[in-house]
């Protein structure tokens, strides 16, 4: 709930652009291509929590939020949402589950020419993968800012940090 709230604010912090609600994903995303180099962006707070500057402090706020396992229709459901609707301050995130090797989440481009960059569209793909029934435990999780910044983190399988 919190990353619409700040989602809100966010929009509302963007004078003369449109505040309308972003559509719902449905298309599967693409292979991610081969990953080049990752290279440090430069980091001027511009209101528009495009750059890890801004960021981060949200995403240390909202670590619960991170990753969500759902059931649903004999799956389990891992969700990145909340990932994603702040990448444009990410490089890469890469995720592993149950202590597999943590692999790299594909993130959808911004969307820089929009009121909100960060706001998810059809075009972007499904923010989730499935998982046999009850098979999801843990989730390792692994933000590269794009500071070139990381942050890594285990969750059970409710979404809590664990400790």
């Amino acid at each position: 709930m919190i990353d619409v709230i700040l989602a809100i604010i966010a929009a509302a912090a963007q004078p003369g652009t449109d505040s309308g609600a972003p559509e719902a994903a449905a298309a599967a995303p693409e292979p991610a291509p081969a990953q080049a180099a990752l290279a440090a962006e430069p980091q001027e707070a511009t209101g528009r929590f495009t750059t890890a500057l801004e960021v981060k402090p949200i995403l240390a706020a909202t670590q619960g939020n991170w990753i969500h396992v759902r059931e649903f229709d004999g799956q389990d459901l891992l969700y990145v949402t909340h990932l994603w609707s702040w990448r444009c301050g990410l490089a890469r995130v890469k995720l592993g589950v149950n202590g597999q090797a943590p692999e790299i989440w594909p993130l959808p481009d911004c969307h820089l020419e929009e009121g909100f960059p960060n706001m998810i569209k059809e075009e972007d793909g499904l923010p989730y993968r499935s998982y046999p029934l009850g098979s999801i435990q843990q989730v390792s999780v692994e933000v590269t800012y794009d500071d070139l910044s990381r942050e890594s983190l285990t969750f059970g399988r409710n979404g809590q940090p664990l400790q």
